[in-house]
């Protein structure tokens, strides 16, 4: 069955609440006597048209449904309501120009390939990055703006090419959702050029250690690398510019807040500091 792009709203349960546990329903606010509605209308109509299939487009009129509009505090046409799952997840208000429609809904409306990308993430954490790898490879051919995907294709290549996962994350800038973890990338693959040049470091106490926790990194052994930095940071602070604060950091934001890692060791990197 083809999924329908656009259509006019009858029963809001049915037509919004209900389809959007399928299809992200994207619904545009609007009224017959509302200048904007007219001019953003259209936009959304064509980028509907362009990607059937992603999302679907909704039409409610507030004229014909008040009590909606009333329930989601519609002060202001046109509204655009991102719906998924049920519950509302992104909105803009006004009639914004097709660029900046289209910038929206690459940040808003989540990839088709979501469960993929989980499915990689998933293997990351068992530690099996060439099957990630391989999953991720025809997802970034097939969105090269995926930034999602980007970071995660980056860390399946980390260990094995640093180089190249540096050059996979280079279009995720500031702005993007995930310009932290591209970011944990670049700061940690610095890091690994001290393993081929070690007289790049300056000379102290801690140098092996600094060393031992950077290739533990690069192996992927965040737990002892993040143990080895906690020790450098013990012991001398500032120790190359402040690399172990920031090789610790980097780690927590490449594996997320949610991750146990970052949950065990970010306490003890405020303690190591204070």
């Amino acid at each position: 069955m083809t999924t329908q792009v656009t259509y006019d709203v009858t029963d809001f349960a049915t037509d919004v609440l209900e389809r959007s546990f399928s299809v992200p329903v994207l619904v545009d606010f609007w009224a017959e006597w509302c200048g904007p509605c007219k001019v953003l209308g259209p936009v959304l109509e064509k980028l509907a048209g362009q990607h059937e299939g992603e999302w679907a487009l909704a039409k409610l009129d507030t004229e014909a449904h008040p009590q909606v509009a009333a329930q989601y505090a519609i002060r202001s046409i046109p509204n655009v309501k991102l719906f998924m799952d049920g519950k509302v997840t992104n909105e803009f208000v006004g009639a914004l120009p097709e660029s900046k429609v289209v910038e929206w809904l690459s940040k808003a409306i989540p990839s088709k390939y979501r469960a993929q990308l989980e499915g990689a993430r998933e293997l990351l954490s068992q530690d099996r990055a060439s099957q990630a790898q391989e999953m991720l490879l025809p997802i970034v051919a097939a969105e090269p703006d995926n930034h999602e995907a980007l970071v995660l294709l980056a860390r399946a290549m980390f260990s094995s090419d640093y180089e190249r996962a540096t050059r996979t994350v280079e279009p995720v800038k500031l702005g993007s959702g995930q310009f932290e973890a591209a970011e944990a990338i670049r700061t940690l693959a610095n890091a690994f050029t001290h393993i081929a040049d070690p007289q790049s470091l300056p000379e102290d106490p801690v140098n092996e250690l600094y060393l031992i926790a950077i290739r533990a990194a690069r192996s992927n052994d965040f737990e002892a690398a993040l143990e080895g930095f906690l020790g450098v940071i013990r012991k001398n602070r500032y120790y190359d510019d402040d690399g172990s604060r920031k090789a610790c950091i980097a780690i927590f934001n490449l594996l997320g807040n949610g991750d146990p890692v970052t949950k065990k060791y970010r306490p003890a990197l405020s303690s190591a500091l204070y």
